[in-house]
């Protein structure tokens, strides 16, 4: 694990999600639906603590993330977005973590501590530094609607400073000797020169025979899970760049952002008012509503096309709440109504058939990869041990051998996860990531079946270039190292807290 993460720091938050999720299974590997239904939401250090303490948890989260808390947030949920339920219940379980840990450590921080890092939150902060106006606004707009005060503030901050001092305890026992460092460079920067054996779910999944009995089973085991997608309409007001305004750099643009970010809280303070109604408000703050048609989850409306925060946001509404925050993209924030909700509903064995069939089909194809990878690699290596060449050797398995295109680990970008071809390449650089030239990786799944890489050679970079490139490559080593360890303990401590370590 710690070779893939010194090679991969710019896909370090894929990574951390994954180190931080598994904690899920610790505490809530079967929901106590009982235990629920008593206000118990889980037992952390032989602690119950209830669904209202995990509630609260959430709302901290939230305020968190308004204050600009970044760091802060990622590090408790993984990096996962806040919509998501897993980051919420991970933050539940991380803080109070950090929380019982402080405690055992006797780290305490000062008040004057408390209030340094108050000041210093970017949701306070003006052209002068600390902002009494932008706090007195926040206080009123974000804390009484949502119940909290502004000891939720000193809460988070107090949190915040128990982490980071966490994180500076843990960050003492990093060392980063010269000769690790080259040599990570070297592998880092260096050419990679690899091949492939393709399996796909299509030349596996056609042989496949589907049975009526098979899909009988498969809705009976199933059927939860077979249902229409809820579709939703919703009303909305945006105050968002114009397309010259997003030609704009600097502080011209973050001057027009923040006054179309002050119109945003002001219409959701508005939206507070006792029988406020959504038409209204947008009226008169001359800003016009806009109407989806119906959308489901999976297929946004064309006006939300690529609104990701909007569309999750816009499934978490309902009857008794139907008005968003003000959700932050890109091009500048927009303010949700939930107009209409069309519920889901069981579909028949009929209906359902199709996707039975698909899935049965593509689930007994990946058991077939899997096996059918597993012995490809086993016999390789036994040739390649013998000395066979690799085209003779992948020749007798009947499988056919593709170079990738020569890549450095440098160059390596956040894979577009809509695009089979880019997740490839993706796997593909992780798994030769992991080899020395010569020997042939595991069999790792891939979006369209699954990958056997074969790591030919890696041609050293320009000597140069090390110390051309030193102190940034240091800098960047040594912030993996540090959230390596971090997310290690946090995982050791998550053990611990359920009883399980």
């Amino acid at each position: 694990m710690m070779r893939v993460l010194r090679k991969h720091r710019d896909w370090l938050m894929i990574v951390i999600a994954i180190l931080a999720i598994p904690f899920v299974f610790y505490f809530v590997q079967k929901p106590d639906y009982g235990a629920m239904g008593r206000d118990q939401f889980a037992t952390v250090y032989g602690r119950t603590i209830s669904n209202t303490q995990a509630q609260h948890q959430v709302r901290l989260l939230g305020l968190a993330n308004a204050l600009g808390m970044t760091t802060f947030v990622q590090d408790l949920t993984g990096g996962a977005p806040i919509e998501q339920n897993e980051a919420r219940v991970a933050f539940v379980f991380n803080s109070l973590i950090v929380r019982h840990e402080a405690e055992q450590m006797g780290i305490q921080p000062t008040k004057d501590e408390v209030v340094d890092l108050i000041r210093s939150l970017p949701a306070f902060r003006g052209p002068n530094g600390f902002d009494p106006k932008k706090y007195e606004e926040f206080t009123n707009s974000a804390l009484g609607p949502n119940g909290m005060t502004e000891s939720e503030i000193e809460d988070v901050a107090r949190d915040e400073l128990c982490l980071n001092r966490i994180k500076r305890l843990l960050d003492v026992g990093i060392s980063l000797p010269e000769a690790e460092l080259k040599t990570e460079f070297e592998e880092y920067h260096g050419k990679s020169f690899a091949s492939v054996i393709r399996l796909r779910n299509a030349d596996f999944s056609k042989d496949v025979k589907v049975t009526d009995d098979d899909i009988k089973k498969y809705y009976e085991a199933h059927k939860a899970e077979f249902k229409t997608d809820e579709k939703r309409k919703i009303e909305f007001v945006r105050l968002t760049l114009t397309d010259e305004q997003k030609k704009l750099l600097g502080k011209e643009r973050v001057d027009i952002l923040q006054k179309l970010q002050d119109r945003a809280l002001d219409f959701t303070q508005a939206m507070l008012e006792k029988g406020a109604d959504f038409n209204k408000v947008a009226a008169k703050s001359q800003v016009p509503v806009e109407t989806t048609g119906e959308f489901t989850p999976n297929a946004p409306d064309p006006k939300l096309k690529n609104k990701a925060k909007v569309n999750g946001v816009a499934f978490q509404l309902n009857a008794q709440d139907p008005n968003s925050d003000v959700i932050e993209e890109e091009d500048g924030y927009y303010i949700l109504h939930l107009a209409s909700v069309l519920e889901s509903h069981p579909l028949t064995l009929e209906e359902a058939k199709p996707k039975i069939v698909d899935a049965i089909k593509m689930e007994k194809a990946r058991e077939l990869i899997a096996t059918r990878g597993a012995k490809i690699v086993h016999d390789l290596r036994e040739s390649l041990k013998l000395g066979v060449a690799l085209p003779k050797a992948v020749e007798q398995l009947g499988v056919k051998l593709e170079k990738a295109e020569p890549f450095a680990i440098a160059d390596e970008q956040m894979p577009d996860t809509t695009k089979p071809q880019s997740m490839d390449q993706f796997v593909i650089k992780n798994a030769a990531a992991q080899l020395q030239p010569g020997e042939v990786g595991d069999f790792t799944p891939a979006p369209d079946g699954g990958l056997v890489v074969i790591l030919e050679k890696r041609d050293p970079p320009d000597p140069a270039k090390y110390q051309e490139n030193k102190a940034a490559f240091d800098e960047k080593y040594l912030k993996s190292k540090r959230a390596v360890v971090f997310y290690e303990w946090l995982q050791d401590r998550q053990r611990i807290a359920s009883g399980k370590g």
